[in-house]
């Protein structure tokens, strides 16, 4: 874990996530946020931004207070949890309301648009995230007599 990643629990108190622990990081506490933001790291000595969004995070943290809880994801489930939270690009970020993805926000982004984002996907009524549309590749088989 890099040093920034380090520091997000460390100095920032961000709890890490795993596979047993997410529904009880899902589902708030008396008095805590209903939304969560999950931080996939991916591995930081190959995602260079992952150091950069570590450094964001608590800005975002601080430019919503009170907003949503906010936890890294340890990179021992990442793959466990990364079809689950919608997350295909590593570093991400993931907005959640209880159990249901509302934004993926991969790599570093430009600081208004996590602002902008972020502030949409905080509303009571944001709709559920949904992936962009995939091209889809089929094969057929020709069979040589037709």
């Amino acid at each position: 874990m890099s040093a920034l990643i380090a520091a997000l629990t460390a100095r920032h108190g961000l709890p890490v996530v795993d596979a047993d622990s997410i529904d009880a990081f899902l589902a708030p506490a008396a008095g805590e946020p209903d939304h969560a933001l999950l931080f996939f790291t991916g591995d930081p000595d190959q995602r260079a931004d992952s150091g950069d969004v570590a450094v964001v995070l608590p800005e975002l943290i601080a430019a919503f207070p009170g907003r949503f809880r906010a936890g890294v994801v340890a990179r021992s489930a990442e793959a466990a949890l990364k079809i689950r939270c919608r997350v295909e690009v590593f570093p991400s970020l993931v907005v959640l309301g209880g159990p249901i993805v509302l934004d993926v926000l991969p790599r570093i982004r430009d600081w208004s648009e996590y602002i902008d984002r972020l502030g949409a996907t905080l509303r009571p009524d944001a709709p559920a995230f949904s992936a962009p549309s995939r091209v889809e590749v089929t094969t057929s088989v020709r069979r040589a007599d037709a």
